[in-house]
């Protein structure tokens, strides 16, 4: 097998614990990712995608079991080693872009990095390659509101990408799009991430794009199978 960049072990979460309303998402669940594995997620709307992604990315902690990343075991971990795991080894991509709307897509880029410690001058270079690698060379300038909504996810694939991370979670990266230009977009994200050779776990409804992927898990009642 190849080497694990991601391991879920038993993990459970609820929601509302030790009260009548109390809803379990997670049950037992278990999930490994490889290196340079890309993973479909497919679940229905409600499933418990979205708090997967979480709890794998340590924006959310399990009420059991254990977060493996790289090899580092999250449980007990201090707030401050889960901020610098998912800063240095995560890279997260959500349905709508979430860019800062005064900055245009170069130095929405080029903010994480710094966040990160890299020099500013590094940070840029890093960043026009990103965009100009997803067709976006002629765009570095831009604001959020002069690009389209297939330009502005692109740019946010590229800030998940700019501290060069370990793992992509990608929660319905192209749900909001229509279909020609969530091909154009899965297709410029993929074409990085095969050439970076990065793991990613997608969440997606859209089996055409689930089937591009390495492999096909689906979350029923609170497991993975």
């Amino acid at each position: 097998m190849s080497e694990r960049v991601l391991r879920l072990e038993g993990v459970s979460k609820a929601y509302n614990r030790g009260k009548p309303s109390e809803i379990t998402v997670l049950r037992d669940l278990t999930l490994t990712v490889g290196r340079g594995e890309v993973v479909a997620l497919v679940a229905p709307s409600g499933a418990g995608k979205s708090t997967l992604l979480h709890v794998a990315g340590l924006l959310d902690t399990p009420d059991q079991g254990r977060v493996i990343i790289g090899g580092q075991d999250m449980a007990g971990e201090s707030d401050r080693v889960r901020t610098e795991v998912r800063r240095g080894a995560l890279g997260f991509v959500y349905q709508f872009h979430h860019l800062l709307p005064e900055f245009g897509a170069l130095e929405n880029i080029v903010l994480p990095q710094l966040a990160n410690a890299v020099p500013r001058k590094e940070a840029e270079a890093r960043a026009r390659g990103l965009l100009e690698r997803v067709g976006l060379a002629g765009r570095m300038s831009h604001r959020p509101s002069a690009l389209s909504g297939g330009e502005q996810q692109r740019v946010a694939f590229c800030r998940a990408l700019a501290n060069r991370p370990k793992l992509l979670l990608a929660d319905e990266p192209t749900g909001n799009l229509d279909p020609a230009t969530s091909d154009q977009v899965f297709s410029a994200l993929m074409d990085v991430v095969r050439d970076t050779g990065l793991s990613a776990l997608i969440a997606t409804h859209n089996m055409e794009l689930a089937a591009r992927m390495d492999r096909i898990v689906r979350l029923t009642d609170g497991h993975v199978v």
